[in-house]
């Protein structure tokens, strides 16, 4: 069963890869977004206040071009261990009272789920799978049934699949 979240209290706690440009603008001004080079160095001394969703939040982006630049061995061995090192390392510095949110614009288009398993995916040209890199094994070791679907609407009728379908929120990574 695919869960979705309408409400804004992903933007201050967990892990999201957000696409929807609406979104990202209630979260964060345009300067205030980190690379992800900066979020690396971050991580050797974490700030005290965030800069995103009023203190509570950490945006990044860079997490597309990292990937496509990657082999698709060498992309599932940096999510899978270097990337996620420090996923964790922000989590445990603010013992999960904290929002890192990814911006990647083309995340819509890029991330596709198999129905019977809901499993997440990236489309990676390199990856050697048709399917791309197995993105919630990756990131969210494999607890994809917690995964949110994050919907711009209202309206409890919105398809999940659909326009309204902004990003993808976990709330903790372990």
């Amino acid at each position: 069963m695919v869960l979705t979240r309408r409400d804004d209290a992903w933007m201050r706690r967990g892990f999201t890869l957000l696409w929807g440009l609406k979104t990202l603008a209630h979260v964060v001004q345009p300067s205030q977004v980190v690379s992800m080079r900066q979020f690396f160095a971050m991580a050797n001394a974490w700030p005290e206040e965030l800069p995103a969703s009023g203190g509570d939040a950490l945006v990044v982006s860079g997490f597309e071009g990292c990937l496509d630049v990657l082999s698709g061995q060498d992309a599932e061995y940096w999510a899978e261990n270097d990337l996620k090192e420090v996923i964790l390392s922000f989590q445990d510095e603010y013992e999960g009272q904290a929002g890192l949110i990814f911006w990647i614009p083309s995340g819509r288009n890029r991330i596709s789920m198999t129905g019977a398993s809901e499993e997440y995916y990236w489309k990676h040209s390199a990856s050697g799978s048709g399917r791309g890199l197995h993105i919630g094994r990756l990131l969210w070791s494999g607890a994809e049934k917690e995964i949110e679907r994050l919907l711009d609407s209202e309206d409890s009728g919105t398809d999940y699949d659909g326009k309204a379908w902004v990003g993808l929120h976990h709330p903790r990574i372990s």
